[in-house]
């Protein structure tokens, strides 16, 4: 993958996904060392090019990149040549020519990514784009799950909320249903995009339906900067007909995992109790996506014939 862009799940062959997962798990282990460092990317600059303000992904391929002792620059748009109305594409011609060796790209509108990476260079990364695709973000729900459950052939995901507005949703589809799991969706009518069953799952407007026998629940934040209240009467009628709390979640498996993008809407799409402890596995996801991202930073942006945990 040394060189290739990553701007969705969509593309991507069921043995890339399992490679960029284990390559995943071997990195790991570098987060319980005393000295949380590898050589593997010294030399190397990444640049975070983040349109949409970010906590967990952003600092995650900061990490992640510091790690592998890559030189990371974070570009913040703000203070960029954009407010002097630079176009975007002259900013990204810009910022190749500095020879990057991997660019990370979030922006709110989608297919953005894409035009980044139709005239640079460096391999481009999406880390979201606006309803489109977050492909990170699925690689490490995937590798989370098969964590937990050791197997994700066969199991049963059930994605609460906002499918028609959320990226997330969307490469969690493609990527667990690439990996053989089923996936059903649920939410109000008014959040169901059209024709969703021809993405391969089966879509409910019932909580209870969609929990039935499912082994992994994963709830979506309410989006309320995109969506401005129009999809639902009120947040407290959302979370009484699809908010999760323990005696919801009865009707799934007695062993099933709850999981959420972040940040939590508290008492909206999760319960307090169901945010902070089991069978939440909320944080492991954040730490999991440190070396989710680590994996895909040695992959794309490594050097042919580099070992990923070498001291």
């Amino acid at each position: 993958m040394i060189g290739q862009d990553l701007l969705g799940i969509e593309p991507l062959e069921r043995d890339q996904i399992e490679l960029i997962l284990e390559t995943a798990e071997r990195m790991q282990e570098i987060a319980t060392r005393d000295v949380k460092k590898v050589p593997t990317l010294r030399g190397r600059t990444l640049i975070n090019l983040f349109f949409e303000p970010s906590t967990r992904t952003q600092t995650s391929f900061e990490i992640a990149g510091k790690r592998l002792s890559a030189d990371v620059v974070n570009f913040s748009a703000s203070s960029s040549s954009l407010s002097k109305s630079e176009s975007l594409l002259d900013t990204a011609k810009t910022l190749d020519a500095m020879d990057p060796d991997a660019v990370i790209v979030r922006h709110p509108v989608a297919g953005v990514p894409q035009r980044i990476a139709d005239v640079l260079e460096a391999p481009v990364i999406n880390a979201g784009d606006g309803a489109h695709e977050h492909p990170t973000q699925a690689l490490l729900d995937m590798l989370t799950v098969y964590q937990e459950k050791e197997r994700i052939e066969g199991l049963t995901i059930a994605i609460i909320g906002d499918i028609a507005h959320s990226r997330v949703a969307r490469s969690n589809v493609y990527g667990f249903s690439k990996l053989g799991a089923e996936v059903r969706v649920a939410g109000p009518p008014t959040m169901l995009p059209a024709k969703v069953e021809e993405l391969g799952v089966k879509a409910y407007t019932s909580l209870r339906e969609v929990l039935e026998g499912a082994d992994v629940v994963m709830a979506l934040r309410i989006q309320n900067e995109r969506l401005g209240g129009a999809f639902f009467p009120s947040l407290r009628e959302y979370s009484a007909t699809f908010g999760l709390d323990r005696a919801k979640l009865r009707f799934a498996k007695p062993d099933a995992i709850v999981m959420h993008p972040g940040p939590v809407n508290r008492g909206v799409e999760l319960s307090h109790e169901l945010t902070d402890e089991r069978p939440s596995v909320i944080l492991d996801q954040v730490r999991n996506g440190v070396a989710l991202r680590m994996a895909l930073l040695y992959l794309i942006a490594g050097r042919s014939g580099a070992t990923p945990e070498r001291e």
